[in-house]
């Protein structure tokens, strides 16, 4: 019996497959329920369910829905609410939807800037460089020299193997 128990670990789906494909599902499968008096039961009611279900039929409307409708919506448009919270709530609940959308995109828009200057107050980018002060101003003015020594000597260099080449 304990078998049976294991074997039956992940059948609800295969028993709905065997209910509405019977011959997609594996023969295994079928075996089983033949055997398992639980699984049987199981699908035994799975079919007195669908077949409930294939017999009911959905309500008709009542002809007089929508008017009565419109006419409940027109009542609770008229009735002036108690307070501003009241009158802000029924505006966005009867009125029209297309007016929340520009405050929708206002909100958005500052939120986007409030959000995007705070980042750049955050970050410090618009603060420029520190001046620099006079012992940076001499090393500077030395690495230029050295520079300038240097391309010089290189030049030097060149000249005289041209020379020699030449020679």
């Amino acid at each position: 019996m304990e078998t049976m128990k294991n074997n039956c670990t992940g059948m609800e789906s295969k028993l709905a497959d065997l209910l509405l494909d019977p011959e997609s599902v594996p023969a295994k499968v079928q075996a089983h329920v033949d055997e398992c008096e639980s699984c049987r039961a199981e699908l035994a009611e799975l079919r007195a369910t669908m077949s409930l279900l294939d017999t009911w039929e959905s309500p008709e409307p009542s002809p007089y829905f929508l008017s009565k409708l419109d006419a409940r919506m027109r009542e609770e448009r008229a009735t002036a609410p108690a307070s501003w919270l009241e009158r802000m709530r029924a505006r966005l609940a009867y009125g029209p939807s297309m007016h929340v959308r520009p405050l929708a995109a206002m909100a958005l828009t500052v939120m986007v800037l409030l959000g995007g200057g705070t980042y750049l107050g955050v970050t410090n980018w618009d603060q420029a460089a520190p001046p620099p002060g006079p012992a940076a101003a001499a090393v500077h003015d030395l690495q230029t020299l050295d520079n300038n020594a240097q391309l010089l000597d290189q030049l030097e260099a060149m000249s005289n193997t041209n020379n020699q080449n030449g020679d």
